[in-house]
């Protein structure tokens, strides 16, 4: 019995705003502008990597106000300040 190759592909239909699309339209490159799967596509990888980058930005302000992680960091910054006088050049 042969098994069937599934698709990587989620096939959705939604509902877009005529001003939207021409707008997208407009501002896509020539060779995609005719393409509007494509052009969905590209703007929610953006989206996704907008979101990541966000959540990462927010992590670190979480971070950089946390005592714990301060303290660990005051801790290593003291343990290296000896290879701050090693007499190479700072770059």
């Amino acid at each position: 019995m042969k098994s069937k190759n599934r698709s990587q592909t989620v096939r959705r239909s939604v509902a877009l705003p005529k001003s939207l699309v021409a707008e997208v339209t407009a501002l896509a490159p020539p060779e995609a502008r005719k393409n509007l799967n494509r052009l969905v596509t590209v703007a929610l990888k953006d989206f996704a990597a907008r979101q990541k980058a966000l959540a990462f930005e927010e992590a670190m302000a979480r971070m950089a106000t946390d005592p714990a992680i301060r303290s660990e960091d005051a801790s290593i910054s003291r343990e290296f300040r000896v290879c701050e006088s090693d007499g190479l050049k700072d770059d």
